[in-house]
């Protein structure tokens, strides 16, 4: 019996045993040879491929940060294309996202999630652009309503330096090095296609794979996905600011009072001139007293990698290069170690580095005198800012202190109730400011060790009244009944609203 008619006898004889065995008239797809099959010319095709429809929802990461170039490039094409109400799930928004204003005024995209938003954008959605509220999440709230099914991304647009054609990528191979990927391996894990953007095409198979080939559907080639070097720019640059050094100064004296600075004791800085600042402080306590971390967390900044490779930092745990020094290292240091966002942040998941922080050092918009904090709304009620790590750092880390000045220009950053609450009282326990330090009465045992070793300790309520003498009381933000933005906590329950802003 020749093999063709043998084999066609087995195939009958699995006819009706499963729908496995039901024969096909001709040969399927799964018997192409599937060689370069991922490859695309053209964003358009990518685009086109992907099974994007009206209506779906599409994602992006920010590592690039203000130097994002990835998103506008690809909002433009699928406006150019025709596509309406998409949801927008970006990790984050920056001043360089401006364009979206037009997309949403032409009814391209229709709702957005995001942990921040800044400049144009933020400054017409505060004054009501968008029909539905923007839904405002933590870094690592965001991950928990993608695994709860909220956020379901149908399409991830993720930008990378380079990648191999069969789709292994990282985010620090290349001349866009925006090293780590933290962000965008929650998209490639959890989107339904993933289309990767890259500037080079490297031989296979490309590693180590921050995003692998398994995870990636579509692969476009294009000029520039984004800059590097406007990564470390703004909220992630280092302070020479005065105020802001005597800030960091301060606060890392409180650190090292506290009882968390000992042999081993991990730490945080989150985005802000004094609380990266707090770094450069650090060094020369660590040294004299031989007080050396097991890990540094987070957004990696370049002093960060100087303190790691001096050997006062063992490990770096990198959700996020804050700029190209921290990405160059995450490529040559094998301590500095790249994590997702969900092993950074997520509540849900089955190991949280957040939950293993002793230390985190954060900024703020606004405080109040219940420790409530603000870091999404200026004084004016336009979102200016972002959620980012901040509660889901200050309810985990053992020790949460919250660095600001106690006016800007005339403005006071104590108030008696924040604008908009991003992270409760409950998880913060100390605020530095230029005019003294506060502990929350929740952690009186804080404040005797801080007592103890000669410093001078005030309650809040004295800053906010020092607050009060040096600026009044500001004339209250006239607000609609209209909300234009919803505040989720990291479990995704709703926290607070922001309302549009009265003309």
């Amino acid at each position: 019996m020749h093999q063709h008619t043998q084999r066609q006898a087995r195939v009958n004889a699995g006819k009706g045993i499963h729908p496995a065995f039901e024969p096909v008239s001709k040969l399927n797809e799964q018997a192409q040879k599937p060689r370069d099959k991922k490859r695309c010319d053209t964003l358009q095709e990518a685009i086109r491929r992907s099974g994007l429809q009206d209506g779906m929802t599409i994602s992006f990461h920010h590592a690039f940060r203000g130097g994002d170039l990835t998103l506008n490039l690809v909002m433009n094409a699928i406006a150019e294309m025709g596509f309406k109400n998409l949801t927008l799930a970006s990790s984050s928004l920056s001043d360089c996202h401006a364009p979206l204003v037009e997309h949403i005024r032409n009814k391209v995209v229709s709702r957005i999630y995001t942990s921040g938003l800044r400049g144009p954008l933020a400054e017409e959605i505060s004054r009501g652009l968008l029909a539905e509220p923007v839904q405002i999440h933590s870094h690592g709230g965001r991950v928990q309503l993608v695994e709860s099914g909220e956020l379901n991304i149908d399409v991830a647009f993720l930008g990378v330096p380079s990648c191999d054609p069969f789709g292994n990528a990282n985010g620090y191979t290349g001349n866009a090095c925006c090293g780590s990927l933290g962000y965008a391996k929650v998209d490639a894990q959890h989107a339904r296609k993933v289309v990767l953007l890259t500037e080079a095409l490297l031989p296979y198979p490309h590693h180590p794979a921050s995003i692998a080939q398994d995870q990636v559907d579509l692969i476009v080639q294009i000029d520039q996905v984004g800059d590097a070097d406007k990564i470390g720019a703004d909220a992630t640059r280092m302070t020479s600011n005065p105020r802001e050094l005597l800030i960091a100064r301060h606060a890392a004296e409180v650190i090292v009072h506290s009882g968390y600075f000992k042999p081993g004791f991990s730490l945080q800085t989150g985005t802000g001139g004094a609380s990266l600042a707090v770094t450069r402080f650090l060094e020369d306590k660590m040294r004299t007293r031989q007080v050396y971390a097991d890990f540094a967390l987070g957004g990696i900044t370049s002093t960060m990698v100087d303190l790691h490779e001096k050997g006062f930092i063992r490990k770096l745990l990198d959700v996020q290069s804050f700029d190209r020094a921290a990405a160059e290292s995450l490529a040559r240091n094998p301590d500095h170690i790249e994590i997702s966002a969900n092993q950074y942040a997520n509540w849900g998941s089955k190991g949280a580095s957040v939950d293993r922080l002793d230390v985190v050092v954060l900024s703020a918009l606004e405080i109040d005198t219940e420790f409530n904090v603000n870091v999404l709304t200026g004084s004016d009620g336009v979102i200016r800012g972002a959620s980012g790590g901040h509660c889901d750092t200050a309810v985990a880390a053992a020790l949460s202190i919250i660095v600001a000045p106690l006016v800007r220009g005339r403005i006071p950053t104590l108030v008696d109730n924040v604008t908009t609450c991003v992270t409760p009282g409950s998880s913060v326990d100390i605020l530095v400011t230029d005019h003294g330090v506060a502990v929350n009465p929740a952690r009186p045992e804080l404040a005797e060790c801080l007592t103890q070793a000669g410093m001078h300790i005030v309650t809040i309520d004295w800053l906010r009244e020092r607050a009060r003498l040096l600026t009044g009381d500001p004339c209250p933000i006239a607000f609609t009944d209209r909300v234009i933005a919803v505040v989720r906590y990291r479990d995704g329950s709703v926290i607070d609203v922001v309302h549009q802003v009265k003309e």
